[in-house]
């Protein structure tokens, strides 16, 4: 029995499927207390997209951490809260022409979706928000409201309302786009459907199960949401940060959200840190209207500023993360072909991809392999059938590689090889 058995509750999940102490990390890699190291396509559950500290957001936080730099700041101005303020601001607002007020909530993605969700209500004077089959976007109360799982939403003891589901793009076939069952049913005044306030959507599902929806699908959704005056909020918390090939998830769309959701990879060091991008004539709040005690952790704002100053400068780290992006689809597109006779697929975009397996239970043999065998690497889905990827986006190629024949030898164990069998 360890310390872990003895005192952390049950409701641990990720260590039951990395049954081993680690010690530290680096890059790609977590590394057991004997030394031993785990290629990680989990990367934090996307919060690590420039991988284990980074030398240069690791120096820049050590060097205000010496300088007895301001930890806890609340909501008041400090020079880290400035630094980042004034980054994002060149290095991702600027360059894309976008407008908008930034709210600093609670320090988790699910903050920010709660802030999102009771702006547009109080901006609207509606209540009812819609949103997206197999959505994730949070465990807390108005969050758990808006996501789709079952198994979470289970979780919360009480009934979860004001909000109506609409089927997400691919959710009934290729061939149906259901913005127009949305249209359909905000046009209809017997539809039994209120106006809502907004609608939430995640353009690439993260735990959803790497569901990506299409450009004009993205397109039609936003003309849906101007024809009826509901406020678009995208919750780009795992999408984001460079995780689709962009910075914004929805970039190629060329669509322009009213409220925007970011949190995971903002601090770029894994520290907790949320944002709410605000459409500058939605900023209605009253001062502390919405708060929270960790909303100035000055700490993340501080490894942010360094990690927009180090990649998003220029284009540069946007071209290797497409290079290991089109690395990753290849070997994933040759998985799907060669494995389960049409019954492994693809799934996402950009450096979150994955494949649907036949159900859970052979994702999750999957996954125990590949730890057995030196990678770290999780699943996702309304069943768990999706073996995700989630490398750090700045891993170098070759370890990318190495870790996708990991994946790929699991994959040969569980599901057969019809074609290469024939040939034999």
């Amino acid at each position: 029995m360890t310390i872990f058995d003895t005192l952390e509750s049950e409701v641990q999940s990720y260590a039951r499927s990395f049954p081993v102490e680690f010690a530290r990390a680096e890059g790609s890699y977590l590394i057991t207390r004997d030394e031993t190291a785990y290629i990680d396509f989990l990367a934090g559950a996307g919060s690590l997209n420039y991988g284990h500290n980074h030398p240069v957001l690791q120096e820049a936080l050590v060097d205000y951490i010496k300088s007895n730099g301001i930890t806890h700041g609340l909501d008041m101005h400090t020079s880290a809260k400035k630094d980042f303020l004034h980054h994002f601001n060149e290095f991702i607002l600027k360059p894309r022409s976008m407008e908008y007020m930034v709210q600093f909530t609670g320090p988790t993605g699910a903050n920010a979706v709660e802030a999102a969700l009771k702006l547009a209500r109080k901006t609207t004077g509606r209540t009812n928000v819609a949103s997206f089959t197999n959505g994730f976007h949070g465990v807390t109360l108005g969050a758990l409201a808006v996501t789709g799982n079952t198994h979470h939403r289970g979780a919360s003891g009480v009934t979860l309302g004001g909000t109506t589901r609409v089927p997400f793009d691919g959710y009934l076939g290729e061939d149906y786009d259901t913005t127009e069952y949305l249209d359909k049913l905000l046009s209809d005044g017997s539809s039994g459907i209120d106006h809502p306030a907004a609608v939430i959507v995640e353009t690439i599902q993260g735990e959803g199960g790497l569901n990506a929806a299409r450009i004009e699908w993205l397109q039609n959704l936003e003309a849906v949401c101007r024809k009826y005056d509901l406020l678009l909020i995208v919750d780009d918390i795992q999408a984001g940060c460079g995780r689709s090939g962009t910075f914004f998830s929805f970039e190629d769309a060329g669509i322009k959200p009213d409220i925007i959701t970011l949190s995971k990879s903002l601090s770029g060091y894994g520290l907790p840190f949320a944002v709410t991008l605000i459409r500058p004539d939605l900023d209605q709040w009253e001062p502390g209207e919405h708060n929270g005690t960790f909303r100035g952790n000055n700490h993340a704002f501080v490894t942010a500023a360094a990690a927009l100053k180090e990649f998003w400068k220029d284009d540069e780290f946007l071209v290797g993360v497409n290079e290991n992006a089109k690395i990753l689809h290849h070997r994933l597109l040759e998985m799907t072909l060669k494995y389960g006779n049409g019954s492994v697929t693809g799934r996402g975009r950009g450096m979150m991809q994955g494949i649907a397996v036949e159900n859970g239970e052979v994702a999750g043999r999957i996954c125990k392999t590949c730890f057995e065998n030196g990678l770290i690497i999780e699943t996702s889905g309304a069943d768990d059938e999706v073996v995700k990827c989630l490398a750090p986006l700045n891993i170098p190629s070759e370890l990318l590689i190495k870790g996708l024949d990991i994946l790929e030898d699991a994959v040969a164990r569980e599901i057969p090889a019809p074609n290469i069998k024939a040939a034999e």
